[in-house]
């Protein structure tokens, strides 16, 4: 196994958050919504795949999921409903490396506030 994998084999396996974890892409703070996607190395299907994988329940949907630059990262995040389970898995993606750099469980009330939040500021691709 080569480095990077093996690099990216553990990161998958500790859920910490963006800002504890170096990113490997950090846009700047003028970067428009509709250059991210092109600092991505990363496709949103081939992130979203990797979100999908970190969750093992047998019924698992993404209700939300977009390209966002957050805490200087740039992120594919990706919000999960676990049929049988309230509120959402928060995963995020590296979009450079594909490495996951966090998971969290959001409760409904912590969703709603994210989802205020993120209308507020508009520095994400849908």
């Amino acid at each position: 196994m080569n480095r990077i994998a093996l690099v990216l084999l553990l990161l998958a396996s500790f859920p910490v958050s963006a800002k504890q974890l170096s990113c490997s892409i950090h846009p700047s703070k003028d970067t428009q919504p509709q250059a991210l996607s092109g600092l991505a190395r990363i496709s949103r299907a081939d992130a979203q795949k990797t979100a999908l994988a970190r969750i093992n329940a047998p019924s698992k949907q993404v209700v939300d999921g977009e390209l966002e630059i957050e805490q200087g990262c740039l992120v594919y995040s990706f919000d999960i409903r676990i049929s049988g389970k309230t509120g959402v898995e928060e995963i995020r993606v590296d979009a450079g490396t594909g490495g996951i750099l966090s998971h969290k469980h959001e409760s409904p009330k912590q969703e709603a506030a994210e989802q205020a939040k993120d209308k507020a500021s508009s520095r994400s691709v849908q």
